[in-house]
């Protein structure tokens, strides 16, 4: 539909699913979060470097090792097990976090309920404070009020969706402005200039 429209050039910002590069007969530069969510980590986790980063599945596995190599920590992962969609029946922490700051990492949170269960594991299991750090924050259903009640500490997302007035509804929420990395895509796709720039230094 946006090739048959005209577009030329496409630019996202961590699909959920980076195959789906695969279906545009144009360019496409999917960017990451990445580097800001590393950023708002070391400006807000206190004793960053004592934190732990967690995957809350083994499909997270990829982005939380990335993150956690360029802080130079340790990481765990969360196993689910579902028995139907949106509803995890046990989680099986695999990792230490006993005493430490958990920095649970993903892509999107919908309705929330895998966050809020991975949040109790890991207290159960010893974490001093637990964090989630999420790209699109969808937040459906009763997603604010799960967080609400949960046991994290500080759920973060960006801006790739409206994110006001769900901020307002829960102060347990924040958010990373991630508009400078689209605009300076942009600047650099305008120009004819390399936006691989952005997988290494985050603009501010």
């Amino acid at each position: 539909m946006l090739t048959v429209a005209g577009a030329t050039h496409v630019i996202t910002m961590d699909l959920h699913a980076s195959q789906i590069q695969g279906f545009f007969d144009v360019p496409v530069d999917n960017l990451i979060a990445e580097l800001s969510l590393i950023s708002w980590i070391k400006k807000n986790v206190p004793n960053y470097t004592n934190a732990v980063l967690v995957s809350p599945d083994a499909g997270g596995t990829k982005r939380c090792t990335s993150m956690a190599d360029k802080l130079n920590l340790d990481f765990a992962i969360i196993h689910k097990e579902r028995v139907k969609a949106n509803h995890v029946s046990r989680m099986v922490l695999v990792g230490d976090v006993a005493g430490k700051a958990a920095i649970l990492v993903d892509d999107m949170a919908d309705t929330c309920g895998t966050l809020g269960l991975a949040a109790k594991t890991l207290m159960e299991h010893g974490a001093a404070k637990v964090y989630a750090l999420v790209v699109h924050g969808i937040l459906s259903g009763r997603a604010l009020e799960v967080l609400s009640d949960s046991q994290l500490d500080t759920i973060v997302i960006t801006n790739t969706l409206p994110t006001e007035e769900k901020i307002k509804a829960c102060p347990k929420l924040a958010c990373v402005d991630i508009s400078p990395i689209i605009a300076e895509a942009i600047r650099r796709t305008h120009n004819g200039e390399s936006v691989s720039y952005l997988f290494t230094c985050a603009p501010e």
